[in-house]
Parts: C-alpha cells; structure tokens; sequence
C-alpha cells in the first residue's frame, strides 16, 4: 500500500485536475485543505453543529460531482466552496424554518469555574446569538470578513456580489450587532 504523497505545494487547480482523474490522495488534500473553514463558515451562519457538519459534507460530494463547475478564471476554490456551502445552508434554513441557538454548554473554556471564565463564555453566547439573529446577507459577510478573515474581494467572490456591497453590508452588520448586545441586558460589558 502506498503512503500519502506530500501535496503540500500543489495548488488547489492542480489538487482538483488531479481529483477530477481520480486521484483520492488529491481529494484528501483538497478536504484536509479546506474543510475546516468550509464547517466553520457553515456552523456560524447556522448555529448548528449538526448543519455544519451535513453542509460540510454536501460541499465535498458536491465538489466530487461538480468540479467541472469550478472555473479558475472567475475566482479561487476556496471561494468556490464557500459559495456552494452558502447555497446549501440557506437551502437548509429554508427547509427547516428555524434558527437553531448552540448549546448552552458548547465551547466554554477551561476557566468556567471562575468568575472571569464566566463572563467570558457569557459574551461568546450572546456575540453568538445576535450573530445568528441577523439576517442572512449580513450574517454570511460577517461570518466570512471577521471571523473568517477572508478579505472583501474573497468575500464579493464566494457570495457572488460587488465588494462595494460588502463593505456596505459588514458595516450595517457591525452596527446592527453592536445594537443588538448593548440592547441585551444579560450580557456582560
């Protein structure tokens, strides 16, 4: 059997020519390279662990099946994926009809016991509620410029619209997020 080549400086073109002819190394690659951002991406804009994890995985079968939809001129995979993860959380959102609000006890830190692990896991919670209170158009630039930290060009790509439109709709998100926590009493400062 044979070990796993090392595609650390293949490119993400070159990964999914060799993907595309069946090279399975090549599409771990390629999942290893981006699934995590593709979850994240996915798990902010649903606030759910259970639809990230399934948009995750429609991403890459999608890629499996659609990689002949990939064009390298209009933008890079990493935007490519992020557009095809947009497009099915918003189909799922659809569907289900609701915003699911993340456990209580999902992602508190080690100093929980103390007064300051508590508040701290306190401003997670409510940045994490206004965040899925948003509307979607804002969340997803959110989501992709502050906590991705993709730039605006990245952005305007994987969610299909002008770069001057997201600099308009983070603002507007930043400030509606801003409103909404100050407006949240239970929310520490």
């Amino acid at each position: 059997m044979k070990g796993m080549r090392d595609f650390a400086q293949d490119s993400d073109d070159d990964l999914l020519r060799q993907t595309t002819a069946g090279d399975e190394q090549a599409f771990t690659a390629l999942y290893r390279r981006h699934q995590a951002s593709v979850y994240r991406f996915a798990l902010h804009m649903s606030g759910s662990v259970d639809a990230a994890e399934e948009v995750t995985q429609e991403v890459f079968m999608f890629l499996i099946r659609g990689a002949k939809q990939y064009d390298a001129k209009r933008g890079s995979l990493a935007g490519f994926l992020y557009g095809v993860a947009r497009n099915h959380v918003l189909r799922r959102m659809q569907r289900d009809r609701v915003y699911c609000d993340p456990p209580d006890d999902e992602a508190h830190g080690v100093d929980d016991d103390t007064f300051g692990g508590i508040v701290r896991s306190q401003r997670i919670d409510c940045l994490r509620k206004a965040l899925l209170a948003l509307p979607e158009h804002y969340r997803e630039v959110v989501v992709l410029c502050e906590l991705e930290e993709i730039d605006y060009a990245g952005a305007a790509e994987a969610l299909g619209i002008p770069i001057g439109t997201i600099r308009s709709r983070l603002n507007r998100a930043r400030a509606m997020l801003a409103e909404r926590l100050r407006a949240n009493e239970r929310c520490p400062a």
